[in-house]
């Protein structure tokens, strides 16, 4: 996960996460996000707390690098693709109730007993399969296993791939239905 798009959504599951545990406005998140860049190292190492780990291992990248932080930059020059950030910071909690409501059917625990970690990568997966068309279904399952491998349990992949396939069947039905008989 290297291209500015990935790097938006690994920011918007530690903005995300936030929302979920501290019950803060995304406008008061993106002003942190924003406004303070060592936001998103403490929201990565709080991550890391709560599942007992060190927390180099949860805020470090794909290969034990540190992730870019954010920066006052002009968008066309930060690490990540600003109006996608925003669009899963705003969309995300705006929709969360039908966001939610497509998970439940697909879940074999209750959507609160999912680490919130996972439940903010399913949110964003399930969210760009129900609003983002123009992304096919498997950049959207292989963008949130990504999410999963860098931010998630061990084996939590394998479920986040999971969940969002059996999501994406009824989500995206006609076009899983166009690829199978083309």
């Amino acid at each position: 996960m290297a291209g500015r798009r990935s790097e938006a959504r690994r920011y918007a599951v530690l903005a995300l996460y936030q929302w979920q545990v501290s019950g803060q406005t995304p406008a008061e998140i993106a002003s942190h996000f924003f406004d303070d860049p060592s936001w998103m190292e403490a929201i990565a190492e709080g991550m890391s707390e709560d599942r007992a780990e060190t927390p180099t291992a949860a805020s470090s990248g794909k290969h034990g690098q540190p992730p870019s932080k954010p920066s006052k930059q002009p968008p066309s020059v930060r690490p990540y693709d600003h109006q996608l950030f925003s669009s899963l910071l705003q969309g995300v909690p705006e929709k969360a109730d039908e966001i939610d409501d497509a998970l439940r059917g697909n879940l074999d625990r209750s959507l609160q007993s999912l680490d919130p970690v996972e439940r903010s990568i399913l949110r964003i997966g399930t969210f760009e399969l129900l609003y983002s068309h123009e992304l096919p279904v498997r950049v959207v399952i292989n963008e949130a296993v990504e999410l999963a491998k860098a931010f998630g349990a061990e084996q939590g992949h394998r479920y986040v791939n999971a969940v969002l396939d059996r999501v994406a069947r009824t989500a995206r039905a006609d076009e899983l239905a166009r690829k199978t008989s083309a």
